[in-house]
């Protein structure tokens, strides 16, 4: 994945994406981008505040280059403080084509279509490494068991340094020497 992918992805998951309040704008996503630029210069001991207007504006205005193909509409809600309620559009034709069923009894085979994903997760960060640890997730709305979620993930989430990419139980590296992420309601900070 390239740096800017990984850090709206491990971003994505901060903060809260439908603001209230006027209308979301392009300057906000510029500052959205803005601070991604920041944080890849790597700096030790550097704070940086994301607002949920920034990111909500970004996603709106400028995301789509950054989020996974077949992924769509994602919302992020802060439900607690590192407790978070995330939805998208998941084009799950795209991960049974890279995955193909090995028998008919696959749940695998019931990857069709396009369709709404919802979870809500706990996400805790330290020494560089983040981790989200799954409530529950929800796939229109239908109980989504986590075997499928695992293979959503994995599809999304493969490199050429891990090809099997992660599952909802594995650490994973914070992008750009990011420590540490703290999120509370309307904001997230990032640790350096």
């Amino acid at each position: 994945m390239r740096t800017n992918t990984l850090l709206v992805v491990a971003l994505a998951g901060l903060v809260t994406l439908h603001a209230a309040g006027p209308p979301l704008t392009k300057r906000e996503a510029a500052a959205f981008q803005q601070k991604i630029d920041t944080l890849k210069q790597h700096k030790k001991n550097r704070r940086t505040v994301v607002t949920e207007r920034e990111l909500a504006a970004y996603f709106m205005f400028a995301a789509a280059k950054d989020l996974p193909v077949g992924v769509v509409e994602p919302s992020i809600t802060v439900v607690g403080p590192d407790r978070l309620a995330g939805r998208a559009v998941v084009d799950l034709d795209a991960v049974r084509k890279a995955s193909p069923p090995t028998s008919l009894l696959d749940p695998k085979n019931l990857l069709i279509g396009r369709v709404p994903l919802s979870a809500v997760a706990t996400f805790t960060s330290t020494n560089g490494m983040g981790k989200f640890v799954l409530e529950s997730a929800k796939i229109g709305n239908l109980p989504l068991p986590k075997l499928l979620l695992d293979e959503i993930a994995s599809y999304y989430t493969r490199s050429d340094a891990r090809p099997q990419g992660f599952t909802t139980e594995d650490p994973w590296p914070l992008p750009a020497g990011i420590r540490e992420i703290h999120i509370t309601p309307g904001q997230a900070v990032i640790i350096q």
